[in-house]
């Protein structure tokens, strides 16, 4: 092992993560505007916020994948992004990966037994000996000697240790390769961890095990995930990035904490926005009775009877038109830096009638089957009901709800509805006519009605997406709309197909907020594991 007379130090990386004022645009699209983040090691960030609110894009940029537009972006030397699949031919080894992933360590573990070596043959090398401190530090630190044991480790909690390691990863499924992808971040063990959507493709062991391994790790980590089961157990920082919001906000502590902080931070803007209000009454009520004018001239006559009536009514007038002045100049600037209006919280409220009236069913369901998909169900949806449908992947679920919806026709037993009740339908993937605004899609739902609040007050998206191309948005935001649809129909049973779907995880708490209040039967299907730990209402079980 050759040595330079002055070989560089490698001390152990205590370097943060940190974005400055990141922007970057696609097009005419700004996704991030003036970002800024700090990601020091050992505190465990997760990202939130719709899909397309920029999270993907915040973590390529971290890793450097992709370069800001403007802003500046300092990461430790070992910066690593999961990516969805694997980068290498389809004919590598999942042995070939790991290996691949364990290169750098495999190197500084023989850096280390070099450095050793020349050492004990140079003890008065003062550079020297600094060099090899550093460098079996950043070992140690990266746990170098624990490499093999880390494979076996991860391999299990993933699942894949029955897969033979010669195995081509052209051979293995989607979710395999994303689970092998998993594992070679894992065993690489970087200073800085990035992960979007890691919870992807994994079991309930997996995911249990990968929540545990990141929360054991002592360098920096940065996660983007819909799933606050997830979050909660792993993070020790919320960065919130919604698209409702504009830049980003951070909350300490877990996802749980973050949604008491939010829902405080809430109570704080309507407190604050109707004490102005109840300012702004007060300015305006004084202004339009003239400024306190009848105060003033009375003071002004009690001075003296008739003695100087005249100088000192101008000087009352004046006091008056200052007095007035005053008051609109501290209207105007309510108006210019005032407290936003709160947007409406999220409410469902089902339309009167007499399908909400006495514990009638609203939907009978009789001996109901989809041949090869669902086998016979029977039960009965009642006013306010709360129904959760679970099973397994594949045991017709889904089904189910299109069959309550008439989008298929059962092979056998009948669906029957109240007289008069109305259903509405939040399915997986939405379809909108492409050309249409949220606006367009609004209006139509809500069929004419008068009593429906405007869209740009429900505070689903921002007040510049209303008239945008559906083809145009994410599909967070056309599920929003999609929600907003909902809340113009009125119904009084909504059946919702995993409702939590594309959404930021602080939207989706609220909407659960919403649901449980809500005057329609409430019939779901969702994996979501946060949602399923903390259902109140009943369970319907769904066998093929």
């Amino acid at each position: 092992m050759s040595r330079s007379p002055n070989p560089p130090t490698r001390a152990r990386s205590v370097v943060a993560l940190v974005a400055t004022d990141i922007t970057r645009t696609y097009a005419d699209r700004v996704v991030l505007d003036g970002v800024s983040i700090t990601a020091a090691p050992g505190r465990r960030i997760g990202l939130v916020g719709d899909n397309g609110s920029g999270k993907s894009t915040l973590l390529r940029l971290l890793a450097g994948l992709d370069d800001p537009d403007a802003g500046r972006i300092v990461r430790p030397a070992n910066t690593a992004l999961l990516e969805q699949d694997l980068r290498q031919p389809p004919e590598t080894t999942i042995h070939e990966v790991v290996e691949d992933a364990l290169a750098e360590l495999r190197e500084l573990a023989q850096e280390v037994q070099e450095l050793s070596a020349l050492v004990q043959r140079l003890p008065d090398d003062a550079a020297l000996v600094r060099e090899y401190g550093d460098v079996l530090e950043l070992a140690h630190m990266r746990e170098a000697w624990d490499a093999d044991h880390r494979v076996a480790r991860v391999m299990r909690g993933l699942g894949l240790h029955d897969f033979e390691r010669s195995r081509a990863i052209g051979t293995l499924s989607g979710g395999e390769r994303a689970r092998v992808a998993m594992a070679a971040l894992l065993v690489r063990q970087p200073e800085a961890l990035l992960l979007d959507e890691p919870t992807n493709h994994l079991d309930e062991a997996g995911l249990e095990f990968v929540e545990r391994h990141l929360c054991q790790l002592s360098g920096v980590l940065v996660v983007s995930s819909h799933d606050r089961a997830f979050l909660d157990a792993v993070c020790t920082d919320i960065v919130d990035i919604d698209p409702s919001r504009h830049g980003v906000t951070r909350f300490g502590g877990s996802f749980g904490t973050y949604l008491v902080a939010k829902r405080r931070a809430r109570q704080e803007w309507e407190r604050a926005w109707q004490q102005q209000e109840t300012e702004r009454a007060l300015l305006e009520s004084t202004i339009a009775g003239g400024g306190g004018r009848r105060d003033v001239h009375e003071r002004a006559r009690r001075d003296n009877d008739k003695k100087g009536q005249s100088s000192r009514d101008g000087r009352a007038q004046a006091a008056v038109a200052r007095r007035i002045r005053d008051l609109r100049s501290k209207l105007a600037v309510l108006d210019r830096d005032g407290v936003a209006k709160p947007p409406a919280a999220l409410s469902f409220r089902a339309a009167v009638g007499a399908a909400l009236e006495g514990d009638e069913p609203l939907v009978r369901i009789t001996g109901l089957a989809f041949e090869g998909r669902i086998g016979r169900q029977t039960f009965e949806i009642r006013p306010r009901d709360r129904l959760l449908l679970s099973g397994p992947n594949g045991s017709g679920k889904s089904t189910l709800i299109d069959l309550l919806t008439g989008e298929l026709e059962p092979t056998s037993g009948v669906v029957e509805y109240a007289e008069g009740v109305r259903i509405g339908v939040l399915p997986q993937d939405p379809e909108f006519p492409a050309d249409d605004t949220p606006n367009d899609v609004y209006r139509a739902a809500a069929d004419g009605r008068d009593d429906v609040p405007e869209l740009a007050d429900l505070g689903l998206l921002d007040e510049a997406d209303l008239d945008r191309p559906m083809g145009e948005l994410s599909e967070g935001q056309r599920r929003r709309v999609a929600i907003a649809m909902l809340i113009a129909g009125a119904p009084h049973v909504l059946l919702l197909d995993e409702p939590t779907n594309h959404l930021s995880p602080s939207f989706v708490s609220d909407l659960e907020v919403a649901l449980d209040a809500a005057d329609a039967a409430v019939v779901i299907v969702s994996h979501d594991r946060w949602l399923r730990a903390r259902w109140m209402g009943r369970e319907l079980r769904v066998d093929a």
